[in-house]
């Protein structure tokens, strides 16, 4: 007896195509065709291209405010702070800086246990975000206040062209004031008249 022999219809030839040509296709999607992609991002994440971007920036002179005994008046003192990064981070630096005091015989306008807990920008208004110390370590008189209020404000302006406002923040929300006298419930601009000439 005779076997028949089996033949694919035309339709089965076209589908069987079909599904070779799918199956080419997934393999392909799955596995990234060339692999040129992957290679690329192994080369962006190479052991060189992160020492690269891990190298100090340099520093940047900044010009800082602290108080004289003599006149009440913030007098300029010269700095240098690491450079580069976010505008933000080097204005948390240089506000770093105001805590840490003088250099020089002026007084430190912000208490020495004030930590700098956020700096961020929105559009020409920076806001620096400070710990509670900054209120319960310091007992202010109007023109400390003041003092320690425009230290910042007019450092933070002065370095930084496109700032032309500063917010006080304490423990990431807006207070009326610091001691009673200033009030920080809007973002100020700085007070050149506070500044010695």
């Amino acid at each position: 007896m005779a076997r028949k022999k089996s033949r694919l219809s035309p339709r089965g030839v076209i589908l069987l195509a079909l599904l070779g040509v799918l199956a080419v296709l997934l393999v392909l999607f799955f596995t990234g065709g060339s692999g040129e992609k992957i290679r690329k991002t192994e080369d962006a994440a190479s052991p060189a291209s992160q020492g690269a971007a891990a190298a100090p920036a340099g520093l940047r002179a900044v010009t800082l405010y602290f108080i004289s005994e003599d006149d009440g008046l913030l007098h300029a003192e010269e700095r240098e702070i690491e450079a580069g990064g976010d505008p933000a981070d080097e204005i948390r630096r240089l506000v770093e800086e105001i805590v840490k005091g003088s250099s020089r015989d002026f007084v430190a306008p912000l208490p020495p246990e004030t930590k700098i807990r956020q700096v961020f920008i929105v559009r020409d208004t920076a806001y620096v975000d400070f710990s509670r110390e900054i209120m319960d370590a310091f007992a202010y008189g109007s023109s400390s206040e003041l003092a320690a209020i425009y230290a910042v404000v007019n450092a933070v302006a002065a370095n930084f062209r496109d700032v032309k406002r500063v917010a006080i923040l304490v423990e990431g929300g807006e207070k009326e004031t610091l001691g009673g006298h200033v009030d920080l419930s809007r973002p100020l601009v700085p007070q050149p008249s506070l500044v010695a000439k």
